[in-house]
């Protein structure tokens, strides 16, 4: 009985101990499993086309934006196909940290003064996370004088609030969804509504490493809307510090709260402006 009481005492503490060994096998593997990885260049840059990508700069990065919308291609050899025409934006973006950005803007299309906040929300990761989402708050000044109108300063002011939601498809596509809402305090008529929804779908295919092709296109929400709903396509460059963006759109507008609900071109009818991009980025902050 001594006998058969000391190998069950030994069966014991060799079940234990093997028990205590798979727990710290276990918490090994938990300690050294690796953190999905990060999905990155889902878009190029920080712009499409006319809209903002899910994109966002790493912290106490600087990105100066020259955006140009020549005149419409059917404007005619007179007016060289719309390139005797010239809208400007000139843009600075400052990334306060990884994950937010703030903006700022002057465009001559009505001498709009733009601002905006940019917050990336969540990251596409391996096997973890299937999206990425930004969240984009725009508020905007138009100054153009009219003096047909007593243009107080709260007349002036326009508000766009949007949802980008993206996912990279591989190296070769990514997709990107920007449900939109817009407030305008002036509408140009009566008819026209003070608050105007849109969806927005865009995409990138990747032609090599440095070269993209680009769409985008928002479908305004209602009932007998004047104008036309904005398209674009394009083409993104990069070229070390700098992205140029080339594109065919019938918006002339550089900012939401212009080129959703007053893009007034058809395009399938050669209303278009040919326009681009050009993106310098700066490391003007300490990195991590």
């Amino acid at each position: 009985m001594t006998m058969k009481k000391l190998y069950f005492t030994l069966f014991i503490a060799l079940m234990a101990t093997s028990a205590q060994c798979q727990d710290l096998l276990e918490e090994l593997r938990t300690s050294t499993k690796q953190e999905p990885e990060i999905v990155l260049g889902t878009f190029k840059g920080t712009r499409i086309i006319n809209g903002q990508s899910i994109e966002t700069r790493g912290k106490g990065n600087l990105d100066v934006i020259i955006s140009h919308r020549f005149g419409r291609l059917n404007s005619g050899a007179y007016n060289l196909f719309g390139l005797d025409d010239s809208n400007v934006r000139l843009g600075l973006e400052y990334s306060i940290s990884d994950r937010v950005t703030v903006g700022f803007g002057r465009n001559s299309v009505n001498k709009v003064y733009d601002s905006f906040i940019k917050a990336r929300i969540l990251e596409q990761k391996a096997e973890d996370m299937p999206i990425s989402a930004t969240w984009v708050s725009d508020f905007s000044i138009y100054t153009l004088k009219r003096p047909e109108l007593p243009m107080n300063f709260e007349r002036r002011l326009r508000y766009v609030h949007q949802l980008l939601l993206a996912r990279k498809f591989g190296s070769a596509f990514s997709l990107q969804l920007m449900p939109s809402f817009v407030h305008r305090n002036l509408v140009p008529t009566q008819e026209e509504p003070n608050n105007l929804a849109s969806l927005g779908i865009a995409g990138k295919v990747a032609v090599s490493n440095r070269v993209n092709i680009t769409g985008e296109y928002y479908y305004r929400f209602g009932k007998d809307l004047p104008g036309y709903n904005s398209l674009g396509i394009g083409v993104d460059i990069e070229t070390g510090g700098h992205v140029f963006q080339l594109h065919l759109t019938n918006s002339n507008e550089m900012t939401p709260s212009g080129f959703i609900p007053s893009t007034q071109g058809n395009f399938f009818d050669g209303d278009i402006h040919f326009g681009f991009n050009v993106v310098r980025s700066f490391q003007i902050g300490k990195k991590k």
